[in-house]
């Protein structure tokens, strides 16, 4: 008698920052997190991973006064990143996760584990039909509605478009680009696969916070006059965001 499965294991993304520790002077730290209190108040459902590929001996950090002087100011530490993997014993002290720099060796360690948890071709999962990805093309989101504090859109391997208001504490997410007709007061996160030409086109840019591939920017002050609600988009060069203003005329 066959049994039905109790569940699946599928692809999944979590949106997470990452904090490069440039020193483990807690004081130091302590000081900087108070002076941005209010930059990353907007952040503070947003988990964090701590990268600490800086150093080199994990006896040298103490994670614990690390983690409480982020958690003082609401900031989650859920994992650590290094490129050498004795760090992970630490990360397993404290239960959290570990993740792997560089980029190439972690997604060889990401390959790893889809191998491990996928299912055999030659047993595939009772009534389930099995779809090439090449077959799967995900049609552009558009919303047609203001998207209000606290809602989360996400676009899975597609442009997001929104035409009306991202209200402040909202969040919309792309693999793809991110189109904004309308005021963006919220987050907006394009490429959130990892894809680095992805852009977002804003109406009325009043933005939180905006990210390509995973680099972000957080506005705690006014943006300069020709971008403040103005039509801006924001890209990547050189893994640096860029923020211009959109020439209308």
């Amino acid at each position: 008698m066959l049994m039905k499965a109790a569940f699946n294991v599928k692809s999944g993304r979590l949106d997470v920052l990452s904090v490069q520790l440039l020193t483990d002077n807690l004081t130091l730290i302590n000081k900087e997190l108070q002076q941005r209190t209010e930059r990353f108040g907007n952040l503070r459902n947003m988990p964090f991973t701590l990268d600490l590929h800086n150093f080199s001996n994990p006896a040298t950090i103490d994670l614990a006064k690390l983690i409480a002087v982020f958690t003082r100011y609401n900031l989650r530490i859920i994992a650590i990143r290094h490129h050498d993997e004795v760090w992970a014993n630490l990360a397993k002290e404290f239960r959290i996760g570990f993740g792997v720099l560089p980029e190439a060796q972690a997604n060889s360690h990401v390959k790893a584990a889809e191998k491990v948890l996928s299912v055999s071709k030659e047993e595939p999962p009772i009534n389930q039909d099995v779809v090439p990805d090449s077959a799967v093309v995900a049609p552009t989101v558009l919303i047609n509605r203001t998207i209000r504090t606290g809602q989360q859109i996400y676009a899975e391997k597609g442009d997001l478009i929104v035409m009306g208001l991202v209200s402040e504490g909202a969040e919309i997410i792309a693999d793809g680009n991110i189109h904004v007709y309308g005021p963006l007061r919220g987050r907006a996160l394009a490429g959130a696969a990892g894809n680095k030409d992805a852009r977002i086109f804003v109406q009325s840019m009043q933005a939180e916070l905006v990210s390509v591939a995973g680099i972000y920017r957080v506005f705690d002050q006014k943006l300069p006059s020709h971008l403040d609600h103005q039509a801006v988009q924001v890209f990547l060069q050189d893994d640096r965001l860029i923020l211009n203003a959109i020439q209308t005329r």
